[in-house]
């Protein structure tokens, strides 16, 4: 299998993840295995970058503005390559925020922390004071503390939402450009076309 057939491959597998994440959030537990999903294929990228094929690298999400005129600017690779840029920084943006909120419930890793806090927190606790004073003070200290962590967690859970939002709005125009000026690759991306690179050169004729 070639560098292109396994990037498309991957980016069918990943662009069918993240449509069902977006599509997820009310799916429980299947919202939070799809976004751990999202992350593992965003490793296995981060690996396949580095296998040395040219269609692999980075170096595809940034933006070259070298050649850019006015008559190319809708066909040259910096429209393509801000696209890019700016799904990957939403993707990573917004699975980020989900493991986040997630605190590792999914896998059961956030009990412990919670015992050890728990315990912490009774040990701190004054031992001066005794009856409803000493009650109602240990009730106002975990109403301050689970308001503190109910914000936070407002706040991550805003910002995943508009990188969620702005992740489709880019995923929309990147597909809208490559139907509209990058057909071919469009149609191999889609496996519509034969299994071959889209972009191939033409070999040189003899004497060139």
């Amino acid at each position: 299998m070639t560098a292109m057939h396994r990037l498309r491959l991957f980016h069918a597998v990943l662009a069918l993840g993240v449509v069902l994440a977006f599509l997820s959030p009310d799916w429980g537990p299947v919202h939070l295995w799809l976004g751990y999903g999202v992350a593992v294929m965003i490793l296995l990228r981060l690996v396949m970058a580095f296998t040395g094929a040219p269609q692999l690298g980075l170096m595809r999400f940034y933006p070259h503005v070298h050649g850019l005129k006015l008559g190319t600017v809708f066909t040259h690779p910096a429209i393509s390559g801000a696209l890019l840029m700016g799904i990957a920084i939403c993707l990573i943006g917004v699975t980020g925020t989900g493991i986040a909120l997630d605190r590792g419930r999914t896998f059961g890793l956030d009990r412990p922390a919670s015992r050890q806090q728990a315990l912490s927190a009774e040990q701190k606790a004054p031992v001066v004071r005794s009856g409803a004073d000493e009650e109602d003070g240990e009730h106002r200290r975990r109403g301050d503390h689970d308001r503190g962590e109910d914000e936070g967690e407002d706040a991550i859970e805003e910002v995943h939402e508009l990188l969620g939002n702005l992740l489709m709005f880019l995923v929309g125009g990147h597909v809208a450009y490559l139907l509209i000026f990058k057909r071919p690759l469009a149609r191999f991306m889609l496996f519509l076309t034969p299994a071959r690179h889209p972009a191939r050169p033409l070999e040189p004729k003899a004497g060139e």
